[in-house]
């Protein structure tokens, strides 16, 4: 039987009469990489800050290694590694101090690690935390959330400010702690990013899911990328037929998603006086976009 490390139920937090996420349910199973997708605002980091007992849910219920997230905070904090969205260290402590002060708070040898992991993210831990660029910031971040090879490692937009050679690496790293058994659960509003690691993808919008899907499945549910160039351009009711999104025009050019019985838009097509026609595969942000239309 699969386990279970993270439980979400009927999730609700509004501020005041501000919704934050309403009715949020999913799982996170071990061994999963998770992605949690939305754009800024859809309720990512109200959820995971609700998960780490940052902040209390109006309503609902979520567990980690089936602990309660609010009453078992203190627990499960020990076997997590999180990285908030945006991060605030002691300006003049040198980035070593910090990583030391870290290593102690969760009770660990790990001066191999953390040189480990300063080595492949090049960043100079005699520097003060002060003198760090906003990317190198976000590095110390990452190193901090990693150093005692926690159970769950749970990351809130975690590749803002890191370029892309480092960021690279930090997937690599990523997928190393998978192996050796960690679940990781990430928001993100970069599908690139989903779609380079994750198994599993949640998508939020206006702080409720609205879709859940295995990122691979997720490509194949029979979305075509469709591009076409016309010797005379329709109407745009033309292709006023369930299952297009993203429709647009350019010239002598259309090009639009669809979903739906390819047999009728194939004859929609064969309507037309046509220059040139391409069918492929959308990538998972096209797809994301047709679901948010």
């Amino acid at each position: 039987m699969v386990k279970r490390i993270i439980e979400i139920n009927n999730l609700t937090k509004y501020y005041g009469k501000v919704k934050g996420i309403e009715n949020v349910n999913f799982n996170v199973e071990e061994g999963d990489i998770f992605g949690f997708i939305g754009p800024n605002g859809s309720g990512k980091t109200t959820t995971i800050r609700t998960l780490m007992a940052l902040i209390k849910p109006t309503s609902g219920n979520a567990k980690i290694f089936d602990l309660d997230c609010i009453k078992s905070s203190e627990k499960i904090a020990k076997n997590i590694g999180y990285l908030p969205s945006e991060t605030y260290y002691y300006e003049n402590m040198k980035v070593k101090e910090l990583l030391q002060y870290a290593e102690a708070l969760y009770d660990v040898e790990a001066s191999e690690r953390i040189e480990y992991l300063s080595n492949v993210f090049k960043l100079d831990t005699n520097r003060k935390i002060a003198d760090l660029s906003t990317g190198n910031k976000k590095k110390v971040a990452i190193i901090v959330a990693l150093l005692h090879s926690p159970q769950l490692i749970i990351l809130d937009e975690p590749t803002s400010g890191l370029d892309p050679l480092i960021q690279k690496e930090f997937f690599n790293i990523l997928r190393e702690e998978n192996e050796k058994g960690a679940t990781i659960l990430f928001s993100s509003h970069v599908l690139s990013d989903v779609q380079k690691i994750s198994n599993k993808v949640a998508i939020l919008k206006d702080g409720n899911i609205i879709k859940i899907h295995e990122t691979n499945a997720m490509e194949k549910l029979g979305y075509k990328k469709i591009s076409i160039r016309v010797k005379q351009m329709p109407s745009k009711a033309y292709f006023d037929i369930v299952g297009i999104a993203d429709y647009s025009e350019e010239n002598d050019q259309i090009s639009f998603i669809y979903n739906g019985d390819i047999s009728i838009i194939i004859e929609r097509l064969s309507g037309l006086a046509l220059k040139d026609v391409t069918i492929d595969e959308p990538d998972l942000e096209e797809v994301f976009l047709h679901y948010y239309q």
